[in-house]
């Protein structure tokens, strides 16, 4: 992909939405970090979420996180609106991902299992 063809997809995202303090978060590579992105990005209110050209760690976390979402959520079945897709991702997010994935900061518990314990230590 060409950084002419980011610019292009930019702008056509631009004319559809209002960007003003709206991420663009990229994963598909250098060219969003081509200064005419960059300028695109900055003269319309937005923020770029990409880091340095080509750094495979730089999103990790966002592609673990994009591919849980789209293996429980998204591929699960056809959805008729966008309001019941949106409603379906804040439930997996909220009933899922958030409370029973183990979480290093918690010494690789969840956050049900680290609230538990420490609501039984307060009771003790």
């Amino acid at each position: 992909m060409k950084s002419s063809l980011a610019a292009s997809a930019m702008r056509n995202a631009i004319a559809l939405r209002s960007p003003v303090a709206t991420v663009c978060h990229s994963d598909r590579g250098g060219q969003f970090r081509a200064k005419r992105v960059q300028r695109l990005l900055a003269n319309n209110g937005l923020v770029g979420s990409m880091g340095r050209s080509y750094g495979a760690g730089d999103n990790a976390f966002m592609e673990s996180f994009f591919s849980l979402l789209q293996k429980n959520v998204l591929n699960t079945r056809r959805w008729e609106t966008r309001e019941e897709l949106r409603q379906a991702i804040v439930t997996w997010i909220e009933t899922k991902y958030n409370r029973r994935r183990r979480q290093r900061g918690l010494g690789k518990l969840t956050p049900v299992e680290f609230e538990m314990i420490y609501q039984a230590a307060e009771a003790a």
